[in-house]
């Protein structure tokens, strides 16, 4: 079971029915990272340029054949940060910054032998985002990422040139108490095991054959 597998309880996460009053039972204080403001922009790269570190197996025969190549995981490293408040927009910044991206490199050598590297791509973001006032507790600028190298091919340096297709969202936010309404405890259902079900039809099979025994004539 899980929360989406026909379990039935109005103390699960899901689709509203009804009076979304009805049940409401107290105000809670929850630690969360409230999101300020956010954009995304997605774009390709064509023939940027990777440069690999770290190659496994090490020290690979040249030349190598480009495999594919994505990001390691979600979040971006942010670099040269600028934020410039804006006199004619209250609340509003010009944000600047660089966003790095790790990216691993899989290919095969000259020998035939597949290999994995690690590389970075970095962008340059040039936006404007809401800017909360100076407070305490400063703000943050993050960035969630996603890159995919589907073509590439091998430079005589020893690089790839790839053409990326690149998703970045960049935020501003900070880490907070937040008093939200709640409906309590969530209830959460019992774990069902995968199974293939390999004997799924076998089981069901009476023990006995349940047909008629033959009439005498």
């Amino acid at each position: 079971m899980s929360f989406f597998s026909n379990f039935q309880s109005d103390k699960c996460p899901g689709v509203i029915s009804g009076n979304p009053l009805n049940g409401m039972c107290e105000k809670v204080c929850i630690q969360a990272q409230k999101i300020f403001d956010a954009c995304i922009k997605q774009i390709q790269l064509d023939n940027y340029p990777l440069i690999l570190t770290n190659p496994l197996p090490a020290n690979p025969t040249y030349p190598l054949t480009f495999i594919s190549a994505r990001s390691i995981n979600s979040t971006g490293n942010i670099t040269n940060l600028n934020i410039e408040r804006l006199a004619d927009r209250p609340g509003c910044a010009r944000v600047q910054a660089t966003v790095n991206i790790p990216v691993e490199v899989l290919y095969t050598d000259a020998n035939g032998i597949e290999g994995v590297a690690q590389s970075e791509i970095s962008v340059n973001q040039d936006v404007i985002l809401f800017v909360p006032a100076p407070s305490i507790m400063p703000y943050r600028a993050t960035c969630e990422v996603s890159a995919v190298c589907a073509e590439g091919r091998f430079n005589d340096n020893g690089t790839f040139s790839v053409n990326a297709c690149l998703t970045t969202i960049l935020k501003i936010s900070i880490d907070v108490e937040l008093l939200v309404p709640s409906y309590g405890y969530c209830a959460i259902p019992p774990a069902q095991d995968y199974s293939q079900e390999v004997c799924s039809g076998f089981f069901e099979l009476p023990l006995y054959p349940q047909g008629k025994t033959c009439s005498r004539q």
